[in-house]
């Protein structure tokens, strides 16, 4: 394999990456930290270039606090625009290939049907238009470069809404939980799968892909399958979005359709429940190893 360096290499993404590194005794992969090389640090990552002469370049790091990014939409725009930029002109520069990871928060939730790669995007909240500044950046200074949407990553790494559901549940015995957002939830060790398989092809068809698990839930759809998975009674109560308020508005519906992917790069993608039940699996072997 080519040498690959990996930007947010803390986050959920980056540490499923790594952990695949390790299991497949991948030693070109470098990880690195938003502490170590901040994309928006444009001396840094000149030096990073000039160290690893990388031919490919994972982003893993972005603003992804949803409802803050109302309140910080210029942090959210720095980091999820102009930083994807910098990598983008030095991606150029040193003829490296950029693998960009980018949200179903683009859409703006009004569809009926799994969303294609070109369908109009129209972010409702800040968080989404960031992102989408940060696809534009990159489609319009590098041609080298594969932009992933994903939706509702979790996996045993970092916070996400699996790892909260399953703390929630230890602590009371009903629970509240949307059901009128529907989207398809991911297993981030599922996408980092799906990137280096990118990786190993050696593929140059570029371009804009859908990466999420098979299948289509809601919030509470999901919720009840983690209690269901892991053996908890818990009793989940449906409520709509209207009854649980928060600062950003979400996508009602952000269902991908993945059909690109999969004809274009040959990724097989697992149903999503069968990918929780792994991650579930994990996640408790981990507790008890503790």
């Amino acid at each position: 394999m080519h040498t690959i360096v990996v930007f947010g290499a803390s986050g959920q993404l980056g540490q499923c990456l790594q952990k695949l590194a390790r299991e497949q005794n991948l030693e070109q992969i470098n990880f690195l930290s938003s502490q170590q090389a901040n994309i928006l640090d444009v001396d840094t990552l000149q030096k990073v270039f000039a160290e690893y002469k990388p031919a490919y370049c994972i982003n893993c790091a972005a603003y992804t606090a949803v409802d803050k990014a109302e309140d910080e939409a210029e942090q959210a725009m720095k980091l999820n625009r102009d930083g994807v930029s910098n990598l983008s002109r030095l991606c150029r520069e040193q003829d490296a290939t950029l693998i960009h990871i980018s949200t179903d928060f683009v859409f703006s939730g009004s569809h009926h049907l799994p969303l294609t790669e070109s369908e109009d995007t129209l972010p409702i909240n800040v968080y989404g238009e960031s992102k989408l500044a940060g696809e534009k950046a990159v489609v319009a200074l590098t041609q080298k470069h594969f932009i992933i949407r994903t939706s509702w990553l979790y996996s045993e790494y970092g916070n996400n809404f699996v790892k909260t559901m399953l703390r929630l549940g230890k602590e009371r015995e009903q629970l509240k939980v949307i059901w009128d957002q529907v989207g398809s939830p991911t297993y981030a060790m599922d996408l980092a799968t799906c990137i280096l398989s990118i990786i190993k092809s050696k593929t140059s068809q570029y371009g804009l892909y859908h990466y999420s698990n098979e299948g289509v839930a809601s919030w509470y759809d999901f919720a009840q399958a983690i209690f269901e998975l892991s053996r908890m009674a818990v009793k989940v109560t449906p409520v709509r979005s209207a009854e649980y308020l928060t600062k950003a508005r979400r996508p009602a519906y952000s269902v991908m359709d993945k059909s690109k992917i999969k004809r274009t790069l040959g990724i097989a993608i697992p149903y999503w429940k069968h990918s929780l039940q792994t991650c579930i699996n994990r996640l408790y072997i981990s507790t008890d190893d503790k």
